[in-house]
């Protein structure tokens, strides 16, 4: 059987392309760079991450941007040899109008080189590339409506001439969606004569669903599937997995179908998702009225599902401990809006140790030094040695549990008052809460003369606490529990004072401050992500 999730932790609507024998998941990642996740398969059960096609300010330029805006749903599809992946660099989304500007890439490789960007329009977001038997290629995307508080648009189609990589003739408006409402991430397929138009709906929360159509014409019009919707969790609070809609659907060498879509797991019945929106699978199956259904039946998505019968093909296991031994990032690192350039975080100038430069605060949209990677389950143990000498109170470094730049619990190392005394050294934890600062720590802890440090948090659900160590392996804790489940869309959505978007999940890493530009660097000798349950 197929476990679900088969990508986990903050890997959200899932695009899935089959070239011959290989299965690729691309999945959104928002504000965090490189943009794209590209997850590969030969079985449908066992991935890995392969890579992030997006790695460069020339094609993805999100320096300042909100959170939750950046590179949003992606699509990946592959014609004529040529890989074709679409993303909007959403720039704003707060107020009535939203700032979407769509763009295309390619490659002949998956692993890319991938090309300079070309811009195709900016109407809407989550568009997609259909390539019909015809040889014509079209763009297809939902219009953001700012009149009266409307939103959706409709769904619209415009061809896109391959030799001028651009858009070409009339715009066609083909659906307005079901009563299901806030309709997004549209696909088309073609089979059987009829052409498919496969949508997200009802929200990402969870009312979430995947709705079909269908018409006999591309430009529509596009009647409902008679069971709609075909996947959804909506009706089942009690189903592990929650929040089931926006995906994608793929057939495999033996002819069998699978959707992929994104869900949630809550920490409790409707509650928050640390692990943000995660990547599911679902067998499908065709029937005779040439419309697609769930293999099981019903529309609710399965914690286990049958395997396609292909060769199993595992992939080794990734390290839980991280030595910085070698002059590459790891591939399961980010950092936020800008790319990881050695100016600022490097394994070189220092070997076995990763460096980190200074710079902004944890709630800077610009010139953070953040490195971090995602929560993928809800106990986790996350520890890392941290040497670092700090001239004064503007200058940090340390472990931080991150959501966005309003939500975030960080242990630091910090120095003394600005004119004080140097040598002097500070541990301290903050949390943010909607931008509530809290210091849960009644004061620091003195590790003046202390060369290494050691940072520990057991991150197990609503559950963070945070420790320290003078000594490796002799733990002390520090501060009280906190709540861990503040580092979700669910929390960070329901701000009443501030409403903005929320679509990422939990992160653990490493950072540095220093806010007298000054650039003071702290070295991290090593980095340890260890999983104790689902």
């Amino acid at each position: 059987m197929i476990k679900n999730p088969i990508i986990r932790g903050f890997n959200p609507d899932p695009n899935i392309v089959r070239v011959e024998d290989d299965y690729y998941v691309v999945t959104s990642t928002f504000e965090w760079f490189p943009g794209y996740q590209i997850h590969h398969s030969r079985d449908l059960k066992n991935w890995r991450l392969l890579g992030r096609p997006l790695d460069r300010v020339s094609q993805l330029d999100m320096a300042g941007i909100p959170d939750s805006c950046g590179v949003w749903a992606p699509c990946l599809t592959h014609h004529e040899g040529v890989f074709y992946l679409i993303y909007a660099n959403v720039r704003r989304f707060d107020g009535p109008w939203k700032d979407t500007p769509n763009y295309l890439v390619t490659a002949t490789d998956i692993n890319g080189p991938w090309s300079e960007p070309v811009f195709l329009n900016s109407s809407g977001f989550d568009a997609s590339m259909f390539h019909d038997d015809d040889g014509k290629s079209w763009l297809v995307n939902m219009v953001v409506d700012h009149r009266y508080d409307r939103f959706f648009g409709g769904i619209v189609l415009q061809e896109y001439c391959r030799k001028t990589r651009q858009l070409v003739g009339d715009i066609h408006a083909i659906f307005e969606g079901s009563e299901r409402g806030l309709t997004e991430g549209p696909h088309i397929y073609k089979r059987n004569g009829y052409y498919y138009l496969l949508t997200a709906e009802g929200g990402t929360g969870y009312d979430h669903c995947m709705t079909l159509a269908r018409s006999r014409e591309l430009t529509g019009p596009y009647e409902v599937h008679p069971q709609n919707p075909i996947i959804s969790s909506r009706d089942y609070p009690d189903a592990f997995l929650q929040r089931a809609g926006h995906g994608d659907i793929v057939e495999t060498q033996n002819g069998d179908w699978y959707a992929v879509f994104l869900v949630g797991r809550p920490l409790t019945e409707r509650g928050r998702c640390i692990t943000g929106r995660e990547s599911a699978i679902e067998k499908m199956e065709w029937r005779d009225d040439d419309w697609l259904y769930l293999a099981c039946g019903g529309r609710r998505p399965r914690p286990e599902v049958e395997e396609p019968g292909l060769p199993e093909h595992i992939f080794p296991d990734q390290p839980g401990r991280l030595d910085f031994d070698d002059e590459t990032i790891d591939i399961n690192f980010q950092a936020l809006r800008i790319p990881m350039t050695p100016d600022w975080v490097n394994q070189t100038e220092r070997p076995g140790f990763m460096r980190l430069y200074g710079r902004e605060s944890l709630s800077s949209c610009f010139k953070q030094s953040l490195v971090a990677r995602r929560v993928q389950e809800h106990h986790v143990l996350v520890s890392t040695c941290l040497e670092f000498e700090p001239d004064n109170f503007q200058q940090m470094a340390g472990l931080v549990c991150y959501y966005n730049t309003y939500y975030f619990h960080y242990l630091y190392l910090h120095g003394d008052d600005l004119g004080g005394d140097k040598n002097r050294k500070f541990l301290n934890l903050i949390s943010s809460d909607r931008v509530a600062y809290d210091f849960p720590v009644d004061a620091p802890v003195d590790v003046t003369g202390v060369d290494r440090l050691y940072l520990k948090a057991d991150y197990d659900g609503e559950s963070l606490q945070f420790y320290y160590a003078l000594t490796e392996g002799d733990w002390i804790r520090i501060g009280p529990v906190l709540d861990g489940s503040i580092l979700s869309d669910e929390h960070a959505a329901n701000d009443k004072e501030r409403l903005h978007a929320a679509f990422t999940g939990a992160f653990v890493g490493m950072a540095c401050q220093d806010l007298s530009g000054q650039g003071i660097y702290a070295d991290f000798d090593w980095f340890e992500y260890v999983e104790l349950s689902s």
